[in-house]
């Protein structure tokens, strides 16, 4: 069982999640008013909610994970650290390698986007 603090930073987390997913999501329904405008190199529809769900599963599927990830390896680094105080910097990587798994998410999101115009 996680301790309170590890179960609310992966419950913050999940919330983040759901709604950067949310985010990308309504841009399904409602897609951008400037595509929109340029009739004559206007991208086909379909690709661009294809577009925007990979975008939206990318962000959101990787800012999950990270949560799991940061969850569990912050709680593991916590008893480290109360038995011994010295190894902090050790899990603080340990922790930031987990966090990164959100930025790359994130970046992979970006390229979809850009690569949508």
């Amino acid at each position: 069982m996680l301790p309170n603090k590890a179960r609310l930073l992966l419950g913050a987390t999940t919330i983040l999640a759901l709604l950067a997913t949310l985010a990308y999501l309504s841009l399904l329904w409602f897609p951008p008013i400037a595509a929109a405008a340029e009739a004559e190199a206007a991208i086909d529809p379909g690709v661009l909610r294809w577009g925007y769900m990979a975008a939206a599963l990318a962000t959101g599927l990787s800012a999950l994970a990270a949560g799991i990830a940061v969850g569990g390896v912050g709680a593991a680094a916590i008893g480290a650290i109360a038995e011994k105080p010295e190894l902090f910097g050790r899990t603080l990587v340990f922790v930031g390698l987990a966090e990164g798994i959100a930025i790359y998410g994130l970046i992979i999101s970006i390229m979809i986007l850009n690569r949508l115009g």
